[in-house]
């Protein structure tokens, strides 16, 4: 059976402790990491986030959030 991808990020998280969105698209092939985590949370689950601070390929500051749980 198929996993979906609400179930992958779970197991991520279970895995590796934490998800980005470059992580879920680049590992899981998902794109809309917050929608997913919305409907997790629609699901009872209860997730932590911490907005992370990096440069792009530019060098330009950029903020992003790290999902755990």
């Amino acid at each position: 059976m198929k996993q979906s991808q609400c179930d992958r990020i779970i197991k991520y998280i279970n895995d590796y402790g934490s998800i980005t969105t470059l992580q879920a698209f680049s590992d899981l092939g998902c794109t809309r990491l917050a929608s997913r985590i919305h409907d997790l949370r629609k699901q009872g689950y209860n997730f932590k986030i911490e907005v992370v601070t990096g440069k792009n390929r530019y060098g330009e500051p950029v903020r992003y959030n790290r999902y755990s749980m």
